[in-house]
């Protein structure tokens, strides 16, 4: 079973001081002073120099970042894998979608990898906060990316049902019924009364629900489009702003301010037979689309 990073404080105390340079610094200036005779003089300012350092660094929130970036990466997994189970779900999700959906969905996949290569590429800044910032913001545009996905599986799935019938075709329905149970109730017939009374409760029910599902359709485009700008206005801010870790923040408050459209997703899955069982989002940045649109049946109009 692999060690356990420790957690607190010594987590940063102890990468701090393991890093490859610290190393040969400190261990080479401890062997130069015994193999000069003045250990006894100099060990206690190498000791205090080593000292200063480690808790120097591990006090950089940047550095804190990187390392909590990298053991939470290590616990997870290797980066770019996906599991059988999220594999299965994206093939799921892709084959229910229509062709316009998908090209939808995968050019806003696109513009995900064209911020990463801005913030990383432009900048240059390939410190160890840049990575941790980088590790940050593809796991929270993982999220975004998949709720897009699960609100075009809901499009398209609102798409089929209102498509069945329409609104004024309901509302004929409903006032045939009626008509028929106001004759009914004119002529004292209480079976023909009873079983039509049925019939507008069940076309009254059918009217409401169309109107609801029309209602829902609209939120989904409305959330579609929202999601899709805020995505393109964090790529063109990637180009402009100068610190990575500010524009991980940004993104990850986006991830975060999506929470009511995530429980309306949820509503929906009695309508769109969407349940996707993962607890987190899937890779979707890392994963092989090209496997999972190989595999699924996306042959849809």
């Amino acid at each position: 079973m692999a060690e356990k990073e420790p957690r607190g404080i010594r987590r940063y105390f102890r990468a701090a001081f393991i890093q490859p340079w610290n190393l040969l610094l400190f261990f080479g200036a401890i062997g130069l002073s015994v193999a000069s005779g003045t250990a006894d003089t100099l060990a206690p300012f190498i000791m205090a120099a080593e000292l200063a350092y480690v808790t120097g660094l591990s006090a950089m929130p940047r550095f804190r970042t990187a390392i909590d970036a990298k053991i939470a990466k290590q616990e997870r997994g290797s980066e770019g894998t996906i599991s059988a189970e999220a594999e299965t779900t994206l093939q799921r999700m892709v084959a229910s979608l229509p062709n316009t959906a998908l090209r939808r969905f995968l050019s806003l996949r696109q513009r995900c990898y064209e911020m990463r290569d801005i913030a990383a590429g432009v900048r240059g800044q390939m410190h160890e906060g840049t990575i941790a910032a980088d590790a940050m913001r593809s796991s929270s545009l993982d999220r975004l990316l998949f709720l897009f996905l699960k609100l075009l599986v809901s499009q398209a799935g609102l798409e089929r049902f209102l498509n069945t019938t329409s609104d004024r075709e309901l509302e004929l329905r409903l006032a045939d019924v009626q008509t028929r149970l106001a004759d009914a109730q004119s002529r004292n017939d209480e079976r023909i009364v009873r079983s039509l009374q049925d019939s507008v409760a069940d076309a009254t029910l059918r009217l409401e629900n169309y109107r609801k599902s029309m209602k829902d359709a609209e939120f989904v485009n409305v959330e579609l489009d929202r999601i899709e700008t805020k995505i393109r206005a964090l790529v063109e801010m990637a180009v402009s702003r100068q610190d990575a870790e500010a524009l991980s923040v940004q993104v990850t408050a986006a991830a975060d301010s999506m929470k009511q459209t995530e429980d309306a997703v949820n509503h929906l899955q009695h309508l769109t037979g969407l349940e996707s069982g993962l607890e987190e989002p899937p890779p979707i940045l890392s994963s092989d689309m090209g496997r999972v649109l190989a595999r699924g049946t996306v042959s849809k109009p």
